[in-house]
């Protein structure tokens, strides 16, 4: 099983116009961070978690040929906002694309994008089939996928396990029910927005703390804003088997 980081930054702190701040100024590519995304490759099969407002330019830098199914974690426009590009892959594949969500995050996708969804469509409007899901595991082309109960502030938030891996993002707060479903992973990944505190994400410290409490053998932070500093000098304080996670990255497990 493979997972690739397609974005592993946030709108969350990122100017519209010019920002001069070092990391925006950075030549390192490790700091040129696009909305966060996974892409999943199991057994032949193509997933990918969230599709951002960068969906399109994610697809084409990784090239991604073929998209089996999208899995939402939840209705913000920085994880649904380029559902609409998945048409492409309708034209290549000749064939609806999967998509799972669950009530909250559907709703979201049909105020967005009602066009998908109504009884008659416009020709060449994108194809998906809708799957609900709860907080119950479900199969998604013969895998697994084990929904994380996660808290955004107060709105829930859906991570997932598939196998030894598991992404959170958009969270701040974990239950020890759903810790108990992180236990013996290979890889963690988990949001960490900066360093001062924030109302919904994780900072820096505190991602480092569950990270650690989770024991996950390699934690990758995404989710990241230019306020928590550039890649190569945060990583440098990071306990081992943590890291920052950068756009492009692939690991396997």
């Amino acid at each position: 099983m493979k997972l690739t980081f397609l974005g592993t930054g946030t709108s969350q702190g990122i100017p519209v116009i010019a920002c001069d701040c070092e990391v925006c100024r950075s030549g390192d590519p490790k700091d040129d961070r696009l909305r966060a995304s996974v892409m999943l490759e199991v057994d032949g099969k193509v997933f990918v978690i969230d599709t951002g407002p960068d969906f399109r330019q994610q697809m084409l830098r990784s090239d991604v040929r073929r998209l089996d199914a999208v899995v939402f974690t939840h209705p913000h426009k920085d994880h649904i906002a380029g559902m609409d590009d998945i048409r492409a892959f309708n034209f290549r594949q000749k064939a609806d694309i999967d998509i799972y969500a669950n009530a909250m995050t559907l709703k979201g996708l049909e105020r967005e994008f009602y066009y998908v969804f109504e009884e008659e469509k416009y020709p060449g409007v994108p194809g998906v089939n809708v799957h609900i899901i709860t907080e119950e595991p479900f199969w998604v082309a013969a895998v697994e996928f084990i929904p994380i109960p996660v808290l955004h502030y107060h709105m829930p938030v859906l991570g997932f396990r598939v196998g030894d891996i598991a992404y959170i993002t958009d969270a701040n707060f974990i239950s020890e029910e759903s810790k108990a479903k992180l236990q013996g992973l290979k890889v963690l990944v988990l949001n960490a927005l900066r360093r001062t505190s924030h109302l919904s994400h994780f900072t820096l410290d505190q991602a480092v703390e569950l990270a650690l409490e989770l024991g996950a053998e390699q934690t990758y932070f995404t989710h990241m804003s230019h306020l928590l500093g550039r890649h190569e000098e945060v990583e440098l304080e990071l306990p081992a088997g943590i890291h920052l996670a950068y756009d492009g990255l692939s690991v396997e497990a």
